[in-house]
């Protein structure tokens, strides 16, 4: 008993020590993504498609980020056809079917809640047995932003 509260309290200080320093950081969406060193695709991208300027305005915006392993397990090669100047505007709706308008904490999530994208599409959160959006895992909650909310996932979650 006494283990299994050690172990608790040890992982609820390890991962609420993570969101609590980017918490405390004041940085925006995108400075908060570029401290994390996991989204260099996404940032990238962001870049190409001219989202960069948005994502570090008012907001308050939740963004479901994939990480750059989610883009690497796109087929080969969708990541740079993505990129090319003739397919900004696929890429640009690829990335804002992943920023819902206003900040949505883990807490505020449902299981089997929809929540419309910017994009005008719609998001489906399951709760049951971890939080996913469609089939991407939300794999770290909460880390807050000066202008929103950033969760991690580990699929880039593709428009209908």
């Amino acid at each position: 008993m006494l283990r299994r509260t050690y172990l608790a309290v040890t992982a609820a200080t390890i991962l609420g020590g993570t969101t609590i320093a980017f918490a405390d950081s004041g940085k925006d969406i995108i400075d908060t993504a570029t401290e994390a060193g996991e989204f260099s695709t996404f940032l990238a991208a962001a870049e190409v498609a001219g989202l960069v300027e948005t994502l570090k305005g008012d907001g308050p915006f939740t963004v479901f980020a994939p990480t750059d392993e989610a883009f690497e397990s796109l087929p080969e090669g969708t990541v740079d056809t993505l990129m090319l100047p003739e397919n900004v505007e696929q890429l640009t709706s690829i990335l804002i079917h992943h920023v819902v308008p206003g900040k949505v904490m883990s807490g505020d999530l449902t299981d089997g809640m929809e929540t419309e994208t910017v994009q005008g599409n719609s998001l489906t959160i399951e709760t049951e047995g971890g939080v996913t959006v469609n089939d991407a895992n939300v794999v770290t909650p909460d880390i807050e932003a000066s202008n929103g909310v950033i969760h991690v996932i580990d699929a880039v979650i593709m428009p209908e």
